[in-house]
């Protein structure tokens, strides 16, 4: 009996699969199913948000890194705050959705603290104000978590913080994309963000739906909290 190597089919289906789940709840028991195939999974799709998102965040953050407090949002298995801490950052809380996921993050000994939330159901569970850096990777699109999810996003971040946010530009995501860009907007011209980078790329991940081919384009977006709020 041989080992059976994952193939790219199978992560397709997977994937395709979580299409068939109508709510947040089936979401997160999607994700628990999932856990233990994840990080196998995302690199045959060559997921590369966790590297562009994390690169981005070292490229442009002010401050020292080694006490920065990063607050990872949809934490999965914990391949961005890894990342990060690749990069010199060290105080990492996490949040997800997902026990299994959180039960695997728990083992990767990065996190001081980890709550469980179903985001966009359920406010944050933690202190207002706080972080030098927030970051939601892969959980803004259609179908997971919604858009208004920005502005829970911003009160946990520190006045002068960091927001890292991402999202995917292929067809099917374009409305979302759009919709987190016109707030995103507002939010800057009511001076409580300031961009610092928005970047496209065009290799994000490899394309799974049947009207896709090659890979599909995503985005990396960077914004500093404004350092007089009213967060509070």
């Amino acid at each position: 009996m041989g080992d059976h190597k994952r193939t790219f089919t199978d992560v397709k289906n997977v994937i395709l699969s979580a299409h068939e789940d109508s709510g947040p709840r089936d979401k997160v028991s999607f994700y628990d199913k999932w856990a233990e195939q994840y990080e196998e999974d995302v690199a045959l799709l060559d997921y590369r948000a966790p590297t562009l998102a994390t690169d981005c965040i070292a490229e442009h953050f002010k401050g020292e890194k080694g006490s920065a407090k990063v607050l990872d949002v949809a934490c999965g298995t914990g391949l961005v705050s890894l990342k990060l801490k690749e990069k010199g950052f060290q105080c990492f809380s996490g949040v997800d959705g997902s026990e299994a996921m959180l039960k695997l993050s728990r083992g990767t000994g990065l996190y001081q603290n980890l709550w469980p939330c179903l985001l966009g159901l359920e406010a944050l569970p933690v202190p207002v104000d706080t972080y030098d850096v927030t970051v939601i990777v892969g959980a803004l699109s259609v179908g997971q978590v919604p858009v208004s999810f920005i502005e829970e996003l911003w009160l946990a971040t520190k006045p002068g913080g960091y927001m890292c946010m991402t999202t995917r530009a292929n067809p099917d995501n374009l409305q979302y994309k759009a919709e987190l860009e016109r707030l995103l907007e507002a939010m800057c011209g009511d001076a409580r963000l300031a961009q610092v980078c928005v970047t496209e790329v065009q290799d994000w991940e490899r394309a799974v739906q049947e009207h896709e081919t090659g890979y599909i384009p995503g985005a990396v977006y960077l914004y500093r909290k404004a350092l007089a709020t009213q967060s509070s």
